[in-house]
């Protein structure tokens, strides 16, 4: 540990968050020197005021005066008082009578790395580690004790070494004094973000008094078009601190990440940061699996198998390898869908991306002391009973309206996989349709078959073509934004070669060469693809079926950009109701709606009248598309919206919007369903 010193780019961004503190603290000093000047002369004015000729009226002017003057004092100082707690509701407390191996592991790495054992350690349920605390003004003088978080979803899904990488990166972060300044911005930030967004009881106080007498109130009111030009010049402040914040915050990452490769070695770190995104997803599907269940009051009485299980099943579903029951995940795995040339740094990111932060600890190349491949489950003494806890915990906030029913992981499995397979093409196209489709040639414009196998089309060349255009097509869009202005930087990197804005010109019509040369590449491909599957289905006496297979796809293909076109131009057009309007622009805006609506029902009425939908199209939204068809519904009446008409009308567009995007992902499983069908015959 001794060896670690800070990089000179983190030097850098050191001094330029130094200045920014600098600055808040001279622009701050000088409106508290404005504000208890001006308060000053208010609460004199207020009281020559009243002194001149006391009467009721004077007396309310004075006090309105000198209530103004206060306010805005108090608001410059309120952050003073205020304390940021960290809701602790979703967290369970252990301790090392209940976990003794667990403790003295942390006790190992604390020591290692030469920080303070933490004040207490939670067990949340989510992928994630995280040191916190609760912070205050004083946190910047005064020592804080650090609590630690621990998700069991993360033990869940890491090795003992890569668990001993993440915890030691978390403590990196308090590691040395260098470190302190992210602390003192962190503060800063917080601060000016409370003077800026939190104050709904200093409005709340504010507004009591104002509520005396409407003399007052003037004054408050005027108080208040004070603050707001404060609040302007605090914006201005509060931009720079925070970008120093961030960049300091990216330069942290590193510097934690470095600290952790000298207690655990490289390679475990490297290991979890690419597993972390597979494990996280794996989380989130469980969770969105269990929030579907609700209504069917069902829940598991440990989530964490079926978390494992999923994690596990999508590495295999993606010809990832298993070690330890934990799916291994490369850098080119990480990255086999992302071919974009285009690096824009974001600097308003809090941590770097995962490949700078892999190829950092690569160029580290610190090696492990003792790979401890066994899962960090193992460190706990009874993990079972600990998920167990925490599901119960995880599933403690939710209402449901019946005897809640505990599913068994058996019985999740089931159904997931089922679920999975109905939702997801079959592997053997190696991900080449996922996020293009299928193309219908004109059986007679075929020229004789190419000498292709199935490996040849759809093999990782052909996936990587498809990607890469995908890839340049959004790049196109993203550089047009940049040469429109739309996105405000000074520079990117495209291919390793750094361009300004005014360069965009150039790179455009270079990428729109390369995507059109991919286009083609691929059309043959398709193409060749069609003659393919439509020679097997020949061989096989299936050539009609195959045919009308496509055919139905090529229908509902050619139907759904009409229908999703009118699915966005309904939900543009009811944008402004998520915001503050005038009344004549709401209304201006609701008549657009009815103009519209007229095209969007007709659309409505044709699926509901046509057979090929009605699979997608359950009871309970057949009812409500013909409730919305029959009401005439009124969405505003001065002052208010009917919440009920807006609910109806709102409810219908997104069940259009399944129905159509449902329908054409059906007919597209069964066009390649049936072609796995045709080689598995």
């Amino acid at each position: 540990m001794q060896s670690i010193t800070v990089s000179e780019s983190f030097k850098k961004m050191t001094i330029k968050a130094i200045l920014s503190i600098c600055l808040f603290i001279v622009t701050y000093l000088a409106l508290i020197f404005l504000s208890v000047i001006f308060t000053i002369i208010c609460a004199y004015g207020g009281f020559a005021i009243i002194m001149l000729k006391p009467t009721l009226l004077t007396i309310l002017v004075g006090v309105g005066l000198l209530a103004m003057g206060i306010l805005v004092l108090f608001f410059l100082g309120k952050f003073i008082f205020k304390k940021n707690v960290v809701d602790r509701s979703h967290l369970i407390e252990i301790t090392a009578t209940q976990e003794p191996q667990l403790f003295a592991f942390i006790q190992k790495i604390v020591g290692e790395v030469k920080t303070d054992f933490p004040k207490k350690i939670y067990l949340s349920a989510e992928v994630n580690a995280s040191v916190f605390y609760d912070s205050s003004f004083l946190s910047m003088f005064l020592p804080i004790k650090k609590n630690l978080q621990i998700g069991v979803a993360l033990v869940n899904a890491v090795s003992v070494s890569e668990f001993e990488a993440i915890l030691a990166h978390e403590f990196g972060h308090f590691s040395q004094r260098s470190m302190k300044v992210g602390s003192y911005v962190y503060n800063v930030n917080q601060v000016i973000y409370n003077l800026l967004y939190e104050n709904d009881s200093f409005e709340s106080t504010a507004s009591n008094i104002a509520s005396v007498h409407s003399y007052i109130a003037f004054f408050v009111r005027l108080g208040f078009r004070i603050i707001q030009g404060i609040q302007w010049v605090l914006r201005k402040i509060y931009d720079i601190v925070n970008l120093s914040y961030m960049s300091l915050s990216r330069e942290m990452e590193f510097h934690a990440d470095e600290v952790a490769a000298n207690v655990a070695g490289s390679e475990p770190l490297i290991t979890s940061l690419l597993r972390l995104d597979l494990a996280d997803e794996s989380y989130k599907t469980v969770i969105n699996y269990y929030s579907d269940k609700i209504s069917e009051a069902v829940k598991p009485s440990n989530i964490f198998p079926q978390h494992q299980f999923v994690m596990n099943f999508l590495a295999k579903e993606n010809k990832l390898p298993n070690v330890n029951n934990l799916p291994q995940v490369n850098l080119s795995n990480y990255n086999r869908y992302n071919k974009t040339k285009l690096v824009i740094t974001n600097q308003w990111a809090s941590h770097p991306n995962t490949e700078d932060r892999v190829a950092a600890l690569q160029k580290l190349n610190i090696s492990v002391k003792e790979n401890k491949t066994d899962r960090a489950i193992v460190l706990f003494k009874s993990i079972d009973v600990v998920q167990q806890k925490v599901t119960d915990n995880l599933f403690a906030q939710v209402t449901y309206n019946e005897e809640v029913k505990d599913e068994k992981t058996e019985e999740f499995i089931e159904t997931y996989t089922k679920n999975y397979k109905a939702n997801t093409f079959d592997t053997i196209f190696n991900c080449y349709y996922d996020n293009k489709n299928p193309f219908y040639f004109d059986k007679d414009s075929l020229e004789s078959p190419p000498q292709l196998t199935f490996n040849d089309l759809f093999g990782e060349n052909a996936v990587d073509t498809v990607y890469t255009s995908i890839a340049i097509e959004r790049d196109i869009q993203t550089i047009t934004q940049i040469k429109n202005g739309d996105l405000a930087i000074k520079s990117f990197d495209y291919d390793g070669v750094k361009y300004a804005p005014k360069q965009c010109d150039e790179l455009i019509p270079v990428l729109e060469t390369e995507l059109a040369r991919l286009k083609k590449e691929i059309e043959v491909n398709d193409k060749a693809i069609f003659q393919y599957f439509l020679t097997l289905a020949q061989s096989k006496g299936l050539e009609t079926e195959y045919l009308n297979h496509y055919k139905a796809y090529d229908e509902i293909d050619k139907s759904y950009d009409e229908q999703f076109e009118i699915y966005v131009k309904m939900m543009n057009a009811t944008a402004f109701i998520n915001y503050n309007t005038p009344f004549e622009v709401i209304e201006q805006n609701i008549n657009t709606i009815y103009e519209l609506e007229k095209l969007f029902k007709e659309q409505i009425n044709k699926l509901l009248g046509d057979e090929r939908y009605q699979p997608v199209i359950t009871d309970e939204i057949k009812e409500n598309l013909n409730k919305y068809l029959a009401e005439v519904l009124v969405y505003f009446s001065r002052p208010t919206y009917d919440d009920n008409a807006l609910n109806i009308m709102m409810t219908s567009i997104h069940q259009y919007q399944y129905i159509i995007g449902r329908k054409f992902f059906e007919s597209k499983k069964e066009l390649l369903d049936f072609k796995v069908k045709l080689i598995n015959q």
